[in-house]
């Protein structure tokens, strides 16, 4: 019998108090979140995370993971994630000169994630094909499965399903079908306020102050911009720090001098924001006239800084 992880008992139950402590360590202003999500992982529940990009899902997640003690095993949902691929395959090599053997079985995220007693976190669920949700569904209602020529796979007791996804993205994906809530609890992670995203922003680069607040002040007004219907997350402002010291550099400026370097900034800020948001659909004008508006408008809020 193999030993349950540390910080698990025997009977799957994790330790809440060490993943939203580990948590409280390394992600900024997530307590609500990681404490809810802590619960629900500790009360044996699979849980659907639902967030736009850039909210910090997977950061929480990998966290808690650690703050628990469980493995956690990451899968990439898209519409190439087929059962096969899901469960796992005998080596083809092999089956010729052995047949079909337990032993030449190469198993898939879930299959090691069952075996293991870890946390399964698929991103982008809702890209998943339909198949494969069946699968996973199945798992969730008798926590084993059966894979011809292999043999019955149980998942050990601190198994548990993350699903996340972006309930705003529509292209390519699928409807979640209701059993998937009913076997889950649904945990929503939206944008943080603007100075948790400054805190998120500064500890990533080491920026000058102003800057960051400018960089997370534009990313926050294409949100909810009129002439775009996709926003970016704290990674463009992430990106448009980053890019703006190295740019400064470049052009023989003194990146950390403030007022920073308008033609800097703006350029910093096209790199960084114009591939990250989505024009409306009647929207005429270029993206980049858009970006660059919304950073002057971001300098002049706040006044320049």
């Amino acid at each position: 019998m193999t030993a349950a992880p540390p910080h698990a008992t025997a009977a799957g139950r994790l330790d809440a108090a060490g993943m939203v402590r580990t948590a409280r360590e390394r992600v900024v202003d997530r307590v609500r979140e990681a404490e809810v999500v802590a619960a629900a992982l500790s009360a044996g529940r699979n849980i659907v995370l639902e967030g736009p990009p850039g909210t910090g899902k997977t950061t929480l997640l990998r966290a808690l993971a650690d703050g628990t003690g469980v493995p956690l095993v990451l899968v990439e949902g898209n519409a190439e994630l087929t059962p096969t691929r899901l469960i796992g395959h005998h080596d083809a090599s092999r089956v010729l000169t052995e047949d079909y053997r337990p032993e030449n079985f190469v198993p898939g995220p879930l299959t090691r994630a069952m075996t293991e007693g870890a946390l399964l976190y698929v991103e982008e669920f809702n890209r998943v094909p339909e198949e494969t949700m069946n699968v996973l569904l199945g798992v969730l209602s008798e926590r084993e499965m059966h894979v011809p020529r292999f043999g019955r796979v149980a998942a050990r007791p601190t198994f548990r399903l993350v699903a996340a996804m972006n309930p705003f993205d529509a292209v390519g994906t699928a409807r979640i079908t209701p059993a998937l809530y009913d076997r889950s609890c649904r945990i929503a992670m939206g944008y943080q306020d603007e100075d948790a995203e400054r805190a998120v922003v500064s500890t990533a680069t080491g920026g000058p102050g102003g800057l960051v607040a400018r960089a997370v002040r534009a990313v926050r007004i294409t949100r909810d911009h009129a002439e775009l219907r996709i926003g970016a997350s704290v990674r463009g402002a992430i990106d448009t720090v980053l890019i703006a010291g190295e740019l400064a550099a470049v052009r023989g400026l003194d990146g950390l001098a403030q007022p920073l370097d308008e033609a800097v900034g703006e350029d910093a800020a096209l790199a960084a924001l114009t591939g990250k948001v989505t024009l409306g659909d009647a929207v005429t004008r270029p993206v980049e006239q858009v970006v660059v508006d919304i950073w002057r408008r971001a300098g002049e809020e706040l006044g320049k800084a």
